[in-house]
C-alpha cells in the first residue's frame, strides 16, 4: 500500500497538469495520454544512452512542453476544435514515441536513475520514499500556486473563466492558451519520466487511458476537499491522486479481482466521483465551505466547476445574494 502512495505522489504532477487545462484553462486537452508516454520514452532512451538522470528527466519534460505547444498552435492558429487538436497530437505522439524508443518497450535494468540511490538503500516503497516524493511535490505545489497568483497566472485564469472579457481587457488569450497547454503537458511528461524510472521501464502503452486517472484525481480531490482558495484546491488535486491510487491498489489486493478489469474499475471510480457530490451530504459540506470562504454568493448561479461536480442546486440559505441597485 505504501507503494501506492509513491505512485499517487508521482501521478500528482500529472493531476496538476490535468487541473491546469480542464479546470483553469477550460480546455479539454487529450494530449495527456501521449505526452505522458513521451516523457517516459525520452527519459528512458537518454538514460540507456548514458545521460545523467537529472538531464534525461529534464529532456523528457521539455519534449512534453513542445507537445503541449503543438496542441495549442493547432487550436489557436489552425482554429481546430480543442478536443480534435488534442486527439491529433495524441495520435501523432504514438508514432513519435515509437521513433524515440525504437521499440515498444525500453527496460532500465542496471541503469542509474533518480531512484537508484533509494532502491540500493532499500527505501523504495517505504515511508522514506514517500517523504522524499512528498517534499519534491510540495516544492512544485508552492511554485504552481505562486505562478497562478502572479499577473501572468491571473491572466491565464481569466482566459479560462471568460475568454471574451479577458480579450477585451487586453490579454492575449492565444498566448495564454499556448502557455497553459505547454505547462500542463510539461508537468504530465515530467510525471511520465519519473514513473518510468520508478517502475524501471518505459512502454508505448503506459499512457493509454491516463486522462481518466487525471480526471478522477481532480474530481475526487475537489469533491472531498471543498474550497475556493487556490492552494487548497491544488493540494486537494494531489490528495485525489493519492486516493485514486490507493483505491486501485486496494482493488488489486482482492483475491478474485482480475487485473484485466483495471480500466473498468477506473471508469467506475470516475462515475462514482461524479455522482457522489450530487448527494445531499456533499452539497451541505460544499455549501458550508463556500459560506466559510466567501460569506456570500454574488450571483446565486453555479459555476463550471460546480456543474462538473454535480453541485448545481440553488445557493443555501446561509448565502446572501447580491442586492440589486435601488433607485435613489
Amino acid at each position: 500500500m505504501i507503494a501506492a502512495l509513491d505512485l499517487g505522489l508521482i501521478f500528482g504532477l500529472m493531476a496538476l497538469g490535468v487541473y491546469l487545462t480542464f479546470r483553469i484553462l477550460d480546455f479539454a486537452d487529450l494530449t495527456i495520454d501521449g505526452s505522458f508516454t513521451t516523457g517516459a520514452a525520452t527519459a528512458a532512451t537518454l538514460l540507456v544512452a548514458g545521460w545523467p538522470p537529472i538531464l534525461a528527466t529534464l529532456a523528457g519534460t521539455a519534449v512534453g512542453l513542445v507537445a503541449g505547444l503543438v496542441t495549442g498552435l493547432l487550436n489557436t492558429k489552425g482554429k481546430i476544435h480543442p478536443l480534435l487538436a488534442g486527439i491529433l497530437t495524441q495520435i501523432a505522439l504514438y508514432s513519435i514515441n515509437l521513433r524515440i524508443m525504437g521499440k515498444a518497450n525500453v527496460p532500465l535494468l542496471r541503469i542509474d536513475t533518480l531512484f537508484t540511490p533509494l532502491r540500493d538503500a532499500g527505501l523504495i516503497g517505504t515511508f522514506a520514499s514517500v517523504g522524499i516524493l512528498a517534499a519534491v511535490l510540495a516544492c512544485f505545489l508552492v511554485a504552481f500556486d505562486w505562478f497562478l497568483s502572479t499577473d501572468l497566472g491571473l491572466a491565464l485564469r481569466s482566459t479560462g473563466d471568460n475568454e471574451g472579457m479577458a480579450r477585451a481587457q487586453g490579454i492575449n488569450t492565444d498566448a495564454m492558451k499556448l502557455l497553459g497547454l505547454s505547462l500542463s503537458n510539461g508537468l504530465v511528461s515530467l510525471s511520465g519520466a519519473l514513473f518510468a524510472q520508478y517502475q524501471g521501464y518505459a512502454d508505448i502503452g503506459m499512457g493509454i487511458g491516463l486522462i481518466v486517472a487525471g480526471l478522477a484525481s481532480v474530481i475526487i480531490g475537489t469533491a472531498i476537499f471543498t474550497s475556493q482558495r487556490i492552494w487548497v484546491v491544488t493540494l486537494a488535486v494531489v490528495a485525489g491522486s493519492v486516493i485514486y491510487r490507493a483505491i486501485i491498489q486496494a482493488a488489486l489486493m482482492i483475491p478474485w479481482f482480475d487485473p484485466n478489469d483495471m480500466k473498468l474499475l477506473s471508469a467506475i471510480i470516475v462515475v462514482a466521483a461524479l455522482l457522489l457530490p450530487r448527494w445531499d451530504v456533499f452539497n451541505q459540506i460544499r455549501a458550508r465551505a463556500r459560506e466559510r470562504d466567501a460569506g456570500f454568493d454574488p450571483w446565486g448561479t453555479p459555476d463550471a466547476e460546480e456543474l462538473d461536480s454535480g453541485d448545481a442546486r440553488p445557493p443555501s440559505h446561509g448565502f446572501v445574494k447580491k442586492a440589486g441597485r435601488k433607485d435613489a
